[in-house]
């Protein structure tokens, strides 16, 4: 289970990545699970921390930026694997703090005997989440 602070509460999330999207690495509340922040420290203890980033690029801008946000969402799915039934999966990135936004370069590239927009996607700074496990 993916969660993320809201307020008081900690409350179970799910992934929700558009590349269309003005925030293209976003959560949203599912409903499905809810604790207090003050039960969830003294329940819960934090385990493990991950980092994660991706980077990708292609011809096609809106296909490169699907690859990096597919890359970025099969990590968080392989760390949340690891944690077991004992844990959840906390997103410790905030927004307006250091939360992770999609960035992009651009650059010609000769094909033939045409110019072509080739398009480097990366995400700064990185997603970071935790592994929370009941003490």
């Amino acid at each position: 289970m993916i969660t993320k602070r809201y307020g008081s509460k900690v409350q179970s999330v799910r992934v929700n990545f558009d590349a269309n999207a003005m925030n293209e690495v976003g959560f949203q509340r599912d409903n499905e699970w809810s604790l207090a922040t003050d039960e969830f420290e003294e329940t819960y203890e934090k385990t493990e921390a991950h980092e994660l980033t991706a980077a990708a690029e292609g011809d096609v801008q809106g296909e490169a930026e699907e690859k990096l946000l597919e890359s970025l969402h099969e990590q968080l799915l392989a760390v949340e694997k690891t944690v077991g039934d004992d844990g959840v999966l906390m997103v410790e990135s905030e927004q307006g703090v250091d939360y992770p936004k999609t960035r992009h370069t651009q650059t010609n590239k000769v094909v033939g005997n045409e110019n072509r927009f080739y398009f480097r996607f990366t995400v700064e700074p990185p997603l970071r989440v935790a592994v929370y496990r009941k003490r």
